[in-house]
């Protein structure tokens, strides 16, 4: 983003070159918001400095400092817009008390999906870069999203009174989870598509019927109480350092304490970085998925039967891989190029073969659409993870019923 400028020529004599007279626009402030979220957006919270949105802006840091203090003034303020934009979309106007129930939930999905694509570019922030906000601000955003989920979720009460408390509460993360996973990806499809593809999805997660057995999470396998090898206990337990302080407060010093290493050399002896930790960690994941889509495929009778095995093994695997599950979204960035590129070809390859089964499964589909609900499938088992945890409020089944929703129009018979 260039800046603006305005030209005067000066004549205090015949051959004085022009002058050029540089003034600062009006809406310099704005400007400097807008290009810093993108940077945000783009790199995370980390990987952003002011010199870097300083040159992006073409001006000098000491103009950028006149505005914001820190660039933690800059992230604090997109982060806190997209909350109150999400609260404000939620607001119902004066008309509403003469709507039916479900024109109120209508016109509240239509403004939540216009600023999530409106604001694309920068809505991941606030789903894995929030927890670097200091406690007040983080306090302030998690406040302003649950009001937003508690107004939704009441008006999914006057639409179907007969759910219960844990339904509404879970088809409300859901309906949020899959409209924001637009953040996580680039893949695309026309406006006219976009909108349309979510707000239906959002209806059919309404409507669904996801009764079933709320069981509690299967006993771990005998083959996982094993002690394993050192490289992957190094694995997991950075893993879950990466979890819960963010990679970029996480030292290999510390993951050598917590795999019972003398010193962070030792370390070394397994992998070459911190980085290379991470892709280790990313690879096998994606290796895991994509080494399933052939067997479930070939045993198949039908597309929706190979994506309802694929499901199933999908919500297990990230059940009991809770961590790496949030980590390799939250954390992508931090992987060294060449491995970043690498691990998006592996990516791709998956998501492309889900797609193909949603759209042979759903004709009136694009393959463009189906790939927006196979991202959102995915990006909704790391949500309802985050929001519930292990206190079974979500178990297995309903998340694979809500994933089969999202993929098929609609849970599989039992």
């Amino acid at each position: 983003m260039g800046r603006t400028t305005n030209e005067h020529a000066t004549q205090s004599t015949p051959d004085a070159p022009p002058r050029v007279v540089k003034r600062r626009p009006k809406n310099r402030r704005a400007q400097i918001a807008a290009e810093s979220a993108a940077a945000f957006g783009a790199h995370g919270y980390h990987g952003v400095s002011m010199d870097y949105i300083a040159r992006r802006l073409e001006i000098s840091s000491t103009a950028l400092y006149r505005h914001f203090p820190s660039k933690y003034a800059l992230f604090r303020e997109e982060l806190l817009r997209l909350s109150g934009l999400a609260l404000s979309a939620v607001e119902l106007p004066d008309e509403a008390a003469g709507w039916t129930p479900r024109e109120r939930l209508e016109h509240v999905l239509d403004a939540i999906i216009d600023l999530t694509i409106t604001n694309r570019p920068t809505v991941a922030l606030a789903r894995w870069e929030r927890r670097y906000l200091e406690p007040a601000d983080f306090h302030r955003l998690i406040d302003e999203f649950t009001r937003t989920l508690a107004a939704i979720r009441a008006l999914i009460r006057e639409v179907r009174p007969e759910l219960d408390g844990y339904d509404r509460v879970v088809r409300t993360v859901s309906i949020l989870a899959m409209i924001s996973s637009i953040g996580d990806h680039h893949a695309t499809v026309s406006a006219k598509l976009l909108a349309p593809l979510l707000k239906s999805t959002s209806w059919a997660l309404i409507d669904a019927d996801l009764s079933g057995e709320r069981g509690a999470a299967p006993a771990r396998r005998a083959a996982e109480l094993v002690q394993p090898f050192k490289h992957e206990l190094l694995l997991r337990k950075a893993v879950e350092l990466f979890h819960e302080r963010g990679y970029p407060n996480v030292s290999m010093e510390d993951i050598a304490v917590a795999a019972d290493l003398s010193a962070a050399s030792a370390v070394y002896r397994y992998y070459r970085s911190k980085s290379d930790l991470l892709a280790a960690a990313f690879r096998r994941a994606a290796d895991r998925v994509s080494g399933a889509i052939t067997p479930a495929v070939t045993s198949a009778d039908t597309p929706a039967e190979a994506l309802g095995t694929l499901i199933d093994f999908y919500v297990t695997g990230s059940f009991e891989e809770r961590a790496l599950t949030f980590v390799y979204y939250a954390e992508f960035t931090h992987v060294d190029q060449a491995d970043q590129v690498t691990l998006r070809h592996l990516q791709q390859l998956i998501i492309t073969e889900w797609a193909k089964l949603v759209a042979q499964a759903r004709p009136e589909l694009s393959i463009g659409e189906a790939r927006i609900l196979v991202h959102a499938a995915f990006s909704l088992v790391v949500d309802l993870g985050r929001t519930f945890g292990d206190d079974g409020i979500c178990p297995q089944e309903t998340v694979i019923r809500l994933l089969q929703t999202i993929l098929l129009g609609r849970p599989l018979p039992h």
